[in-house]
């Protein structure tokens, strides 16, 4: 794992510091409504927008009236190429590589939401697109702005808590429908609403009220689940300090009731990393399941290992990350990783990172980002220091690809079934004993929509 390494990204025109740059905004409700603000706030240009709602596009329309309007993007390629030199990607999940992956082959530079795809094999498409073409990337992972996970990757790495051999990380997803039945019957499209072109790539069928497209993130067609919402934000801050790099073995085991349209809502899968960049076998343990579902127990990490946060706290939050070493233990207690606190073997009690003394010592190593915007626009700030040249952006592909492919292989884990070891050769992108693993690398898109 490294940051890309170029003196200036190409964007199809030089830009100099105070050159604006024209972006396309793909997806403008949801995150995307926000993505296009925080754009325009950062000092891009947004000369085009483009959602699948009409009602949606209107309303971001009264925000930018100079920008051209599409609900297909395909088309916004053909007609804007020349006009654009970047582009934002706030739609699903499954529409994630294909979108991205056409900017890329066009030479614009991307933002894309996290996760940054659906397939481990666009991950490898879009990091491969953007270092070939020299292109200026971000996903959109927004913690990665915030000065505190920068601090917490510079105390990992530097041993204050040891040789990591344990990390468990844990989400209060999903708040949204899954581990359930698919619908069994349908309703019209309505007019304003341009249902060919959301389903996109993804295999066709009716349109339902109140399922999809409104609930997409639990179906296994459309979404990630809770992995792909909240893995590429919780996972963030110890995938960075502990150069976790490709998985060698991943294993669901253990899940709620498993349907075939839609992920469960509750779910325990292992991760094992080699040796790496001088780090020790690391296991990693994920766990997924809503506190507040009252059908379901949520997994969380066995008792004995988050005694100690619950002593502090009163209670195990919601989320949060635990990191596990032989001098001592750090514990992240929200989605992004922004805070940390530290129990060396030691001490009687975590402390705040920003107070403990063994931390005070560790140097400042990873640049930090400057500016009055919160850390979503700070990210977009980033972003376009990238495309000016001025150095990688800090969740660029080449960061951002091998995170999301982690978080996609649970998703694979839990389709392959639980208990079932599956074996990973990360740069050949394939299972060595597990070839059904196959399917679900890689989609069949459908026949337009080719990444």
């Amino acid at each position: 794992m490294g940051a890309m390494s170029m003196s200036a990204p190409y964007v199809g025109r030089v830009l100099g510091a105070n050159n604006q740059i024209d972006v396309a905004c793909i997806g403008v409700g949801g995150k995307g409504d926000s993505d296009s603000s925080e754009v325009a706030r950062a000092g891009g240009n947004v000369v085009a927008i483009c959602d699948v709602d009409e009602h949606t596009l209107a309303r971001k329309a009264r925000q930018f009236p100079k920008a051209r309007r599409f609900h297909d993007y395909r088309r916004l390629f053909d007609q804007m190429n020349l006009s654009i030199d970047a582009v934002t990607v706030s739609t699903p999940d499954h529409n994630h590589g294909v979108a991205s992956a056409m900017a890329l082959r066009r030479h614009k530079a991307v933002y894309c939401q996290k996760p940054l795809c659906q397939t481990v094999y666009e991950a490898e498409l879009l990091r491969r697109l953007a270092e070939e073409n020299h292109l200026a990337s971000q996903m959109g992972n927004q913690g990665s702005a915030d000065s505190g996970l920068r601090r917490g990757v510079e105390i990992v790495q530097a041993g204050v808590i040891g040789n990591v051999t344990e990390l468990h990380v844990w989400t209060n997803r999903p708040i949204w429908p899954q581990g359930m039945p698919g619908p069994i019957d349908a309703d019209p499209v309505p007019p304003y609403f341009h249902w060919e072109q959301w389903i996109g790539p993804a295999p066709i069928r009716p349109f339902k009220e109140g399922t999809y497209p409104f609930a997409w993130r639990g179906y296994k067609d459309f979404g990630t689940g809770a992995q792909g919402d909240m893995a590429c934000h919780t996972v963030n801050m110890p995938y960075r300090g502990l150069k976790m790099g490709y998985p060698t073995l991943v294993q669901c085991e253990e899940t709620s009731l498993m349907y075939p349209e839609t992920y469960p809502k509750t779910s325990r899968i292992r991760f094992e990393f080699p040796e790496r960049h001088g780090m020790v076998p690391l296991k990693f343990w994920w766990y997924a399941g809503n506190p507040g579902d009252k059908e379901v127990k949520p997994l969380r990490p066995p008792a004995e290992k988050v005694k100690d946060i619950v002593a502090m706290r009163g209670n195990l939050p919601g989320s949060g990350a635990l990191l596990i070493g032989d001098k001592g233990q750090l514990f992240s207690p929200d989605d992004y990783g922004t805070q940390s606190f530290i129990k060396l073997n030691d001490d009687n009690e975590f402390v705040s990172m920003h107070s403990h003394p063994a931390a005070k010592a560790v140097p400042i190593t990873i640049p930090r980002l400057h500016g009055n915007g919160g850390d979503d626009q700070m990210q977009k700030v980033d972003w376009f220091r990238m495309i000016r040249g001025e150095g990688p952006s800090y969740s660029n592909f080449d960061i951002a690809a091998p995170l999301a492919e982690i978080i996609l292989l649970g998703c694979v884990a839990m389709r392959i079934g639980v208990g079932k070891e599956m074996q990973w050769e990360g740069a050949m992108m394939y299972s060595p004993n597990r070839p059904e693993a196959a399917q679900f690398i890689q989609r069949e898109n459908r026949r337009g929509w080719d990444a």
